[in-house]
This record gives C-alpha cells, sequence and structure tokens, in this order.
C-alpha cells in the first residue's frame, strides 16, 4: 500500500516537472524568435556603383623649388679701394646704369694727378718749342719730338683719369636688389661683387635626378603652391647640363607676384603615366587614420574593408593595396 503511493507521488511529480521545461522551452523559442523578428535588415548599397579597374595613372611628382629670377647681374667693383658710398639696399628697385656705389684708391688719384701735370708740362715744352721752330732755331725732328711727347703724356692722363673713374659701381641691369651685404667703408678687391640685381623674368627653378628629367617635355604645365597661394606654370626651359646627377629646369608661373624672390615653391609635375587604381574621393573614408572603402557583394549588400591610399589630383585617390580587379564599391552616403 505504501509503495503504491509512493510510486504515484513520484510519477505526479515527473509530470509537473516534465510540464515546467516545456513551458520554458517554448518561451524561450519565443523570446528568440522576438529577437530575430527585431534586429535590423542588412544595409544594401545605393547610389553609382563603381566597378574596380587597372588604369594609367598620371605619375605626378611633388618637388621643391625656388622662385628666382632668369639671370641674377651682379654689380661689382672694377677697381681695388674702399667703398666710400653704398646707395641701394635689399628690396630697392635700380635702373640699369644707375649709380648704386662709389669705390676710391688714393694711389689712383694720386697717379692722375702725376701724369695730369705731365701731361701740362709736355704741353708747355711744345708749344715753346713750336715757337722756336718757327723761328728757325730748332730743327724739325725736334718738333716732332716734343710732339710726340706731348700726345704721349696726354694718353697717360686720360688712361689714369678713366682708371681712376672705374670707382663708380654701376646696376648691371634693371630690377630689384636681392642682395647688398658690404657695408659702406669696407675694402673691396677688383672683381668683388657688391650687390645682386635681378634680371629677367620671374622664374621657378627646380632640379630634379637625371632618369626624372628624361620625362619633362618643354610646355607641360605644371602646379605650383607657395606661401598658401597656388598657381600654374608651363615648363619653359631644361637645361641641357647634368650637376652632380641632377637636372635644372625652369617654370614660367602664371601669378605668385606676392611671392618674394628666393621663397620655396612647391611644384608638382607629371612624369609620365604608370598602372594601378583610382577611384573618387567620394568612395574612401577615413576614420581614426585608417582608409576604409564599401566593399558590395553581389546581393548588394556591403562590408567594409581597409584599403591603404595615396593622393592624386582632380579630386582623385590612388588604392595602394586591399582590392582587385573586378571589386564592386558603393560610395559613401548612399545605403538603404
Amino acid at each position: 500500500m505504501r509503495r503504491a503511493a509512493a510510486s504515484s507521488l513520484t510519477l505526479i511529480l515527473s509530470a509537473l516537472a516534465l510540464t515546467g521545461l516545456l513551458a520554458c522551452s517554448e518561451n524561450h523559442s519565443e523570446a528568440t524568435t522576438s529577437e530575430r523578428a527585431s534586429e535590423p535588415a542588412p544595409e544594401k548599397a545605393a547610389g553609382d556603383l563603381l566597378s574596380v579597374a587597372t588604369t594609367d595613372i598620371d605619375d605626378i611628382k611633388r618637388l621643391s623649388a625656388t622662385l628666382t629670377t632668369r639671370d641674377m647681374g651682379e654689380a661689382v667693383a672694377r677697381i681695388p679701394g674702399v667703398l666710400i658710398t653704398l646707395n641701394v639696399r635689399e628690396g630697392d628697385t635700380v635702373a640699369k646704369g644707375q649709380v648704386i656705389g662709389v669705390v676710391k684708391d688714393q694711389r689712383l688719384n694720386f697717379e692722375a694727378s702725376a701724369y695730369t701735370a705731365t701731361a701740362l708740362q709736355a704741353e708747355a715744352d711744345y708749344k715753346r718749342i713750336r715757337t722756336l721752330y718757327d723761328k728757325g732755331v730748332y730743327a724739325k725732328a725736334r718738333l716732332e719730338q716734343a710732339e710726340s711727347a706731348w700726345n704721349a703724356a696726354q694718353a697717360q692722363r686720360a688712361a689714369a683719369g678713366e682708371l681712376a673713374g672705374q670707382g663708380v659701381i654701376r646696376a648691371p641691369a634693371s630690377g630689384v636688389v636681392v642682395k647688398a651685404d658690404v657695408p659702406a667703408g669696407a675694402v673691396v678687391m677688383a672683381g668683388q661683387s657688391v650687390a645682386t640685381v635681378t634680371a629677367g623674368p620671374r622664374v621657378v627653378r627646380l632640379q630634379l635626378p637625371e632618369p626624372q628629367a628624361r620625362a619633362l617635355s618643354v610646355g607641360q604645365s605644371v602646379q605650383l603652391e607657395a606661401n598658401a597661394l597656388t598657381a600654374s606654370g608651363t615648363l619653359s626651359q631644361i637645361y641641357p647640363a647634368v650637376d652632380k646627377g641632377q637636372v635644372i629646369a625652369d617654370v614660367t608661373p602664371a601669378g605668385l607676384d606676392q611671392v618674394l624672390v628666393g621663397e620655396r615653391v612647391i611644384t608638382s609635375l607629371s612624369l609620365g603615366k604608370r598602372r594601378g587604381i583610382q577611384v573618387p574621393a567620394a568612395y574612401v573614408a577615413t576614420r581614426y587614420g585608417l582608409d576604409y572603402v564599401r566593399l558590395v557583394a553581389p546581393d548588394r549588400t556591403f562590408s567594409e574593408i581597409p584599403v591603404q591610399t595615396a593622393p592624386l589630383s582632380a579630386g582623385q585617390v590612388e588604392i595602394l593595396s586591399g582590392l582587385k580587379d573586378g571589386d564592386t564599391l558603393a560610395p559613401y552616403g548612399a545605403a538603404k
């Protein structure tokens, strides 16, 4: 009797436990279904999709250059001596032939005075001998000797005066003084530069390695940046010489009038074509220093993948790694 009652109680408890488990399982299934239903559907790409393909890309090289003039004129001292006056400073505008300084050498002045006295004495002797020759006292040979001495003395006086007058320093060309660092009162040597004057039109002068210079051509367009200003220019001259593996070229700028002579200019010029992948900048996003693109699957869903990029001109970006031909990209800001 007691055994029957215990068995019945065990059966009842087992049934109750089974019922609870079934109820929990049903509730869990309903919760899981509800969570799946509440999950958002994957975003799908919208907008203009882009198919990635390898194309020819302009090989743009950025080089540092200097704004200068086509030529530089040096105002030099023609005689040794003391620089008595220097009438210009950096930034002054001068005209060709304008007196910008004076060099004096007292020895030349003394020589000029001595030759002047000699010429006056020779002239007096010639006039005296000429008078006596007319009276028949001296022969014609003596007159010709005195005349030759007078002519020689005059030539020496003119040469000494010309040499002393070479102390005047004149501007070699019309332009702007960019260098005048010799102070008045300094001793200068013959041929020493006293001031530097710009001459000719303004140019942007750059240097680049010989292998890259072979890709340049006169007349090609060059982009310029200086002092927060942008301008364009034309490659006007490539110098036919190599100096320490470098070739010099001049670019004629269209603008940059506010940039000072000697200021640094950044140039961007094309060195030919190369194969690569380029996409518009709208298809690339940068977050925390990393670049991402939206790679579109066949069902138009997309996923973000990191890529390595390099900037190009005209709003284009070069993809260095992370994509291959045939990949499809979606622009940022276009999704549904």
